[in-house]
């Protein structure tokens, strides 16, 4: 299963559909383990779970020993998942299944494609997993609602899953063999968390790149700081990658110099002291160079990602085809909560960017060509977006304090049986909590930009990719002089920029 065919079931209203060719292994392989499993001490089949494995379970309490892991490990707490994330998950889980390797019955992947395609979005607590046996309690909240019970978030109301079911004439998820134990197992509930976060963050990196060219049209900038030659001879394919969205992004600005038109013709060259910078700020001119390697990062993640959607995260893993049951650790999480610290990390540094960029907007004395905070009324009477800089530092110093990875915090626990665990759920959300603020810095770099273009008259002279996104600011934040609130524009913008995906800069 493709990111690109799940970002379309999320975001564009598109079916999960799933070939028949796959569930024909499921089928192989759910057939195979309820005969190999005669005779045999399989774990969590009829054995208790974790430390309790030391324990057979008698052959009349094998159905009930299935219900008991869901029911025991429902045990979530704080604000519910998104219903885009628990969307997510569940096809991530969905993924996982269609591997033909937990012995799961296929009416299972059957009823969780209905809860998919028909959006029943189980309640979900965002605190419980600590990722070493994957998402243990989270995906328990999932197994709670398919055999139909606990709750479940459909048509805007929170409702007995029960009633939704009896209503929607689905039939709860039956026990044959270990159908308890597969739906929990696993890291499919920090895999979606982690899917949505990287369908925005690499958007937001694009809007990003774009926000880079247009500040440095306003500051009337040298373009190599985007050249293919500056960039080209440091080898490494993101900051490449960057600058050629630059150029892309910059193709027919009227607002930036040719260094070698100003500063390497003699005849214009001949003043001890220039008033334009020679070289721009860093936040201005190292834009390849510092968003490089976020694009390098969300690259690698991507494909994580995909790996795992596409993976076996059970255990233990049952392969029908070498006739034979294999005990492990693939439910573990260490693989996505490394990607999402390392996300997390680069959403960071992006924020961080932009609030110096917006420094440079605001401060006067650095940009030398426009009015304190961009204010177009009356000095002293009048603040512009003064207070805007309070609402982006602040915010980016909160994503500063979460910086610290998440994965390398482990808590023993389990009896010690989980003696290093992942915390993969904790650091997917870390990493949208700080994707969230990063937005919310550069939607406020968006309307600083628009302002500042029209503190300089240049509009008419931005590239045809800068004037559109000028424009669409001006749509939600026409120019102002006069104080007002900004709360609202900025929200605003921030649904623009997350709604509207830039389709145009491509690898």
């Amino acid at each position: 299963m493709e990111l690109s065919v799940i970002y379309d079931i999320l975001y564009k209203g598109e079916s999960l559909s799933i070939p028949e060719e796959e569930m024909v292994n499921v089928a192989l392989c759910h057939d195979f383990l309820k005969e190999f499993v005669k005779d045999k001490v399989i774990y969590g089949i009829n054995t208790g779970f974790g430390p309790m494995a030391q324990w057979r379970v008698r052959d009349d309490h094998l159905k009930e020993l299935q219900y008991n892991i869901i029911r025991s490990h429902a045990t979530g707490v704080g604000e519910p998942l998104s219903d885009i994330e628990v969307k997510s998950a569940m096809i991530a889980r969905i993924g996982t299944f269609l591997q033909a390797r937990s012995g799961i019955h296929p009416s299972v992947i059957l009823l969780l494609q209905e809860f998919v395609n028909r959006g029943i979005y189980p309640f979900i607590p965002q605190h419980g997993s600590v990722g070493a046996s994957g998402d243990l309690v989270q995906l328990a909240h999932i197994a709670l609602c398919l055999i139909g019970e606990g709750k479940v978030h459909f048509k805007g109301e929170w409702r007995p899953t029960a009633d939704v079911m009896e209503e929607e004439h689905l039939t709860p998820m039956g026990i044959f063999v270990r159908e308890g134990l597969s739906v929990t197992n696993g890291t499919s509930v920090m895999t979606g968390v982690s899917i949505v976060n990287q369908y925005y963050a690499e958007n937001l990196l694009k809007y990003a790149t774009i926000a880079g060219a247009w500040i440095n049209e306003i500051a009337d900038s040298f373009d190599d700081y985007m050249s293919v030659e500056e960039n080209e001879c440091r080898r490494q394919p993101g900051q490449q990658v960057i600058a050629r969205w630059l150029r892309e992004v910059s193709k027919g600005s009227k607002h930036l110099q040719k260094r070698e038109h100003e500063l390497y013709d003699p005849a214009k060259n001949k003043d001890t002291y220039f008033e334009h910078k020679v070289q721009a700020y860093y936040s201005l001119r190292c834009i390849p160079q510092i968003y490089g390697p976020i694009y390098d990062t969300l690259k690698n993640a991507s494909e994580i990602l995909q790996n795992e959607v596409n993976s076996a995260c059970d255990n233990p893993i049952v392969d029908y085809k070498s006739k034979n049951i294999y005990h492990g650790g693939n439910f573990h999480g260490d693989y996505i909560s490394l990607e999402a610290d390392k996300v997390k990390i680069a959403m960071v540094r992006l924020a961080m960017t932009a609030e110096r960029q917006l420094n440079y907007l605001f401060h006067d004395r650095i940009n030398g060509i426009l009015p304190p905070f961009l204010n177009m009324g009356t000095l002293g009477l009048n603040y512009g977006m003064q207070a805007c800089q309070f609402t982006a530092t602040s915010t980016t110093a909160e994503c500063q304090t979460m910086a610290m990875p998440n994965y390398v915090h482990s808590i023993p626990n389990n009896n010690d049986n989980q003696d290093i665990v992942s915390m993969g759920t904790n650091s997917a959300l870390l990493c949208k909590k700080v994707i969230d603020n990063a937005y919310q810095v550069m939607s406020i770099l968006y309307i600083a930009l628009a302002q500042a273009t029209d503190c300089l008259k240049i509009a008419d002279k931005l590239s045809p990719k800068t004037k559109e996104q000028y424009d669409a600011i001006r749509s939600i934040c026409p120019v102002f002089i006069e104080d007002s609130p900004f709360y609202e524009e900025v929200a605003a913008t921030e649904k623009y920029l997350r709604t509207n995906i830039i389709n145009y800069l491509n690898a």
